[in-house]
């Protein structure tokens, strides 16, 4: 059953390439983006789900506990991985691996799935559930690619390093580049001798994969770069922190577009349709784009409705505004969590922590005492969740000033009890 109805989606009809289309569904931000040989799109997103799509329907898999950072096909089976530290395996969500810190990168090979985390570790799992782990970056890893023959593995990490990984021993075969900042994303083309990578400081390089010898150099006047995606042919497509995406045509190394593809956020996903075609993208919408690579800059930028965290700060009153920009990314005020990173805050004040019906907690919270006051709001954002309630999957954060707590507690009191 589980084979049967992996494989039905694989060969669900893809959305008609050539065409400009949007996905809708997702609550929060999308963090990937893969395509099948088929067309299949998945999609990875901050509010803790994977979407499989049939054209515009999405198919939830359900079972992360926090964001999910990546997704990525392999074989008959879907994979994720995200800030619960599990890699999982769907439709049954089975947890192939585990990190002691969030995982933002998968790679596969016919066999073998390498997750990069940011616990500065490699997991190596094989389809068989046997794994081990690859150490020897100083801080965490952003980023890992199989060789063709998947006997080495390449990683990147925030440490300023690309390594080479012997697969069968696991271990380090080569320290191949040092850079300056941290690198986050690599793509590999063997069969034409290069290996690019994307850095922190807006670093878009193209790399000898053996001797590390600089081919180009693409560096733009922003940061960091985020996403990296290769057409297979020869379109490589890079996607920045001020959502920007460049295009590279990798046989002439030339750009051939640099667009504005969003007003305001990052680019974190990019996926190109098997056909080249398309150039699927993600960021702090919670929508995907995708344009033809042809009239790329034809069809404007990401222009879904203004997420709340992004409208104008000073038009508000401030505890609205201290609301919009730390809780609404994660948070609902109506009567269910739609789909969102947190459970909603309907009926917060009296509520005991970790007792929404629709929404997954993390287990710290099964059976708290915590029960939701102004003192118990005030304490978490004076001290921060993560040392509130250690263990929590909340996102770290702190409102310092007072004031700023007072007036989010006052905003909150009326909104979270309106029918």
């Amino acid at each position: 059953m589980r084979v049967a109805l992996v494989i039905a989606l694989l060969c669900a009809a893809p959305l008609q390439a050539q065409e400009f289309f949007t996905l809708k569904g997702h609550g929060g931000p999308i963090m990937d983006i893969d395509v099948s040989p088929s067309g299949q799109i998945a999609t990875a997103s901050f509010d803790n789900s994977v979407g499989l799509w049939d054209g515009e329907t999405p198919l939830w898999q359900e079972g992360h506990r926090a964001a999910v950072n990546v997704v990525t096909f392999w074989g008959d089976t879907v994979i994720s991985a995200g800030d619960d530290n599990t890699v999982r395996t769907w439709p049954d969500g089975g947890v192939l691996g585990e990190h002691t810190a969030k995982v933002v990168e998968l790679a596969t090979t016919n066999t073998h799935v390498a997750s990069a985390s940011w616990d500065a570790r490699i997991g190596l799992w094989s389809k068989d559930g046997q794994g081990t782990y690859l150490s020897g970056h100083r801080q965490g890893v952003n980023s890992v690619v199989f060789s063709s023959d998947g006997k080495t593995l390449y990683s990147a990490s925030v440490d300023g390093t690309i390594r080479l990984w012997d697969v069968e021993t696991a271990q380090e075969k080569q320290l191949l580049a040092k850079h300056g900042f941290g690198i986050n994303k690599l793509v590999l083309n063997e069969a034409k001798g290069w290996l690019a990578y994307g850095a922190s400081d807006g670093g878009t390089r193209i790399i000898d994969p053996v001797t590390a010898e600089q081919i180009a150099d693409f560096t733009l006047d922003r940061r960091p770069i985020l996403s990296l995606a290769y057409d297979g042919a020869k379109n490589l497509a890079v996607g920045d922190g001020q959502g920007y995406i460049m295009v590279i045509d990798t046989e002439k190394m030339a750009i051939t577009h640099d667009f504005r593809a969003a007003a305001k956020g990052p680019i974190w996903a990019l996926a190109f349709s098997p056909n080249g075609q398309n150039l699927h993208a993600g960021g702090i919408e919670d929508i995907v784009y995708s344009w033809p690579l042809a009239t790329l800059t034809e069809h404007g930028q990401m222009s879904g409705e203004t997420r709340s965290f992004l409208e104008d700060p000073e038009t508000l009153p401030n505890g609205e505004r201290q609301f919009k920009r730390k809780c609404s990314i994660c948070h609902t005020l109506t009567g269910d969590s739609a789909r969102k990173a947190g459970p909603s805050l309907h009926k917060l004040f009296g509520r005991r922590a970790g007792t929404v019906p629709d929404y997954a907690y993390s287990d710290i919270l099964e059976g708290s005492e915590i029960v939701w006051s102004a003192e118990t709001i005030n304490g978490l954002f004076d001290e921060g969740p993560d040392h509130y309630i250690p263990g929590t999957k909340m996102p770290m954060q702190r409102i310092a000033e007072k004031q700023d707590r007072d007036d989010l507690i006052a905003y909150l009191r009326v909104a979270t009890n309106k029918e």
